[in-house]
């Protein structure tokens, strides 16, 4: 008796079996639909695909949305077992791409069923997941996605947003300034300390952790976070103003992130920090939710992004990232400055600022923002200006950003500032 005969009862085995041939088949004869209309429901992706020499483009396209949704190398007889037609990703338009030889924007609508609700772990697990090593493929790039809102209202986003942060700050009409200590590694915590006193009664609203800063042994964390909580008091009662230092949380496991944000918030601090790719989306959302449910502002480095954004066929676009960002929970997240040492197109980089702050941002393909984004009642993210900005650079940044809330150069002392 074969497994499947001991196991599949007759009339599971007749449903399944009748009319079933195995083998491969094309993708495109399944998965290319372009007379589908999208639904407000459908997640949206653009992907930028590069087919392999002799791949058809729809066949490419095709094969992005099946492995990326209910397709796999073969069919399978379990495919009889389900409604395919409900659950499957659909490729509905592809566009050349201007200027750019053999690439092509291949749109895909995946049903609002394929994700569980509230977790970005998961949605990213189907959109870009093993689809990005499939040999039909030279490269694969994920330009943007149209989150209906129907998923948007199962995240609880940012703890807390732009205004109830201002509101917490006490500051309003201006930039809120701050910067990161350094050297970044070497300090030991009595002296990063002194560093972060010396930038707070100086007149900054805030200073932070470099990413790199954990806990190594020439500076545990408990200790940093005590003599950085000494020096952040010591300022606010000398200045008469609500200062913040942000204190990185970002650990090696959940449960140590978790027991340095709860120090924190027993020493009063207003802030933490998280590192939210290298830490991980599920990390980043637990945390996120714990600041909420305690009056913590969170905010976002955005370490090893250039790994996954800065190739122009493959990988991702920051702007995703952003998306992913501000459903996942973060207060504020750096975002380029344009000038300065880290890359960043001008109209490009104000896409993604948009998409991050404002509750609504319409379709503009001059912008990157290949769909109109509702983010209903979901709080906004401020864009931190970062990248080693000189003093005549960071009057550039305040201009091109007016519209943002927070500037980030760097001064004298080696450490960036926030506006």
């Amino acid at each position: 008796m074969s497994c499947r005969e001991g196991f599949m009862s007759p009339q599971t085995e007749t449903k399944a079996s009748v009319g079933f041939k195995d083998g491969v088949k094309e993708y495109k004869l399944t998965y290319y639909t372009p007379e589908y209309q999208t639904k407000d429901t459908d997640i949206l992706a653009a992907f930028r695909v590069t087919p392999q020499p002799g791949v058809p483009l729809e066949e490419a396209g095709a094969a992005v949305a099946a492995e990326s949704s209910t397709g796999t190398w073969t069919t399978v007889w379990t495919d009889g077992l389900t409604s395919l037609d409900r659950y499957k990703g659909r490729c509905y338009r592809i566009e050349r791409v201007v200027g750019e030889k053999d690439q092509y924007i291949a749109y895909v609508a995946y049903p609002l069923d394929l994700f569980e609700e509230g977790s970005v772990t998961n949605m990213f697990t189907s959109i870009i997941g093993n689809v990005f090593g499939f040999k039909a493929l030279r490269a694969l790039r994920l330009e943007d996605l149209r989150v209906p809102t129907a998923y948007i209202k199962t995240f609880q986003g940012p703890p807390h947003g732009i205004q109830v942060e201002r509101d917490k700050l006490n500051k309003y009409g201006r930039p809120l300034l701050g910067c990161t200590i350094k050297p970044k590694l070497g300090l030991s915590a009595k002296n990063y300390g002194r560093a972060v006193y010396e930038c707070l009664r100086g007149g900054l609203d805030f200073t932070k952790d470099d990413e790199n800063v954990n806990s190594q042994p020439f500076m545990r964390w408990r200790d940093r976070f005590l003599f950085c909580a000494e020096a952040l008091f010591k300022a606010q009662t000398e200045t008469g103003e609500i200062k913040g230092h942000y204190l990185n949380a970002t650990a090696g496991t959940c449960e140590e992130m978790m027991k340095r944000a709860v120090f924190a918030r027993e020493l009063g601090a207003p802030i933490v920090m998280h590192d939210y790719l290298t830490g991980g989306f599920t990390a980043n959302t637990s945390l996120a939710h714990y600041c909420r449910d305690n009056g913590l502002l969170l905010h976002i480095h955005r370490a090893m992004h250039a790994v996954i954004d800065r190739q122009k066929n493959h990988g991702m676009h920051f702007r995703v990232l952003a998306k992913a960002l501000r459903m996942s929970g973060g207060d504020h997240i750096h975002a380029g400055t344009v000038v300065g040492k880290l890359e960043g197109e001008r109209d490009i980089t104000l896409g993604f600022v948009d998409l991050l702050r404002d509750d609504f941002v319409e379709q503009d393909r001059s912008r990157g923002i290949y769909f109109t984004q509702d983010w209903v009642s979901l709080p906004g993210v401020l864009p931190v200006a970062s990248g080693v900005c000189s003093f005549p650079e960071s009057s550039q940044v305040a201009q091109l950003f007016l519209p943002i809330l927070y500037i980030v150069p760097f001064v004298p002392f080696r450490v960036e500032m926030e506006a």
